[in-house]
């Protein structure tokens, strides 16, 4: 790439990481080709479509969160690991307005600009999720697909609902739930309490 092309490039995905958290992925490309000083076709020729701008932009965020699976990877407590895994993906995706949808999108097209995000993130979490099977701490037939789905989706209804900010873990513990392994042994209910002898008949 020439300097001056380069240099277009760079002004354009700090314009659109700028755009994309005041104003969510859904901002005016028009306005991000402005902002850097380019023209639409400077844009469109850099990026040919809104999901490879947004590919480009979250790339950082997202060799962020490989790197932080990667060191979880050996972590002695796998299921820990990947519950820490996906708060962090929430986190990430709650920065900027729009992303955890386009990533639920991106999850069911391979050839999305977005795959480039998605993809990688799922073979890692994949990596941490069979740790945690293995470990008998989550059930055998958890797919990372469906997980990564109810991540977005948990990331989404965070970004719908700002003012409540424990809303995060609350959904992700009840999601949890229904992830662990192993059958859950049923307390029996005693018919008298111990202070209430039962009835003479």
């Amino acid at each position: 790439m020439r300097a001056d092309a380069r240099r277009n490039y760079e002004r354009l995905l700090t314009e659109a990481r700028t755009a994309f958290t005041e104003h969510g992925t859904d901002t005016s490309l028009e306005d991000i080709a402005r902002r850097a000083g380019v023209g639409i076709g400077t844009l469109y020729r850099h990026f040919p479509n809104r999901t490879a701008l947004m590919g480009a932009v979250f790339q950082g965020e997202v060799d962020a969160l490989l790197a932080h699976a990667r060191e979880l990877a050996d972590a002695p407590q796998p299921c820990a690991a990947l519950v820490e895994w996906l708060r962090a993906i929430i986190t990430h995706a709650s920065t900027y307005r729009g992303l955890s949808r386009a990533l639920m999108t991106a999850s069911a097209d391979d050839s999305s600009g977005m795959a480039r995000c998605s993809v990688p993130m799922r073979e890692a979490g994949g990596a941490l999720l069979t740790r945690a099977q293995q470990a008998g701490a989550v059930r055998a037939d958890v797919s990372i697909s469906d997980l990564m789905q109810l991540t977005n989706g948990i990331s989404l209804a965070v970004e719908e609902s700002p003012d409540d900010p424990q809303l995060a873990d609350r959904l992700l513990t009840l999601t949890l739930s229904g992830l662990k392994g192993g059958e859950r042994k049923r307390q029996s209910v005693p018919e008298t309490s111990p202070e209430r002898p039962p009835a003479a008949s």
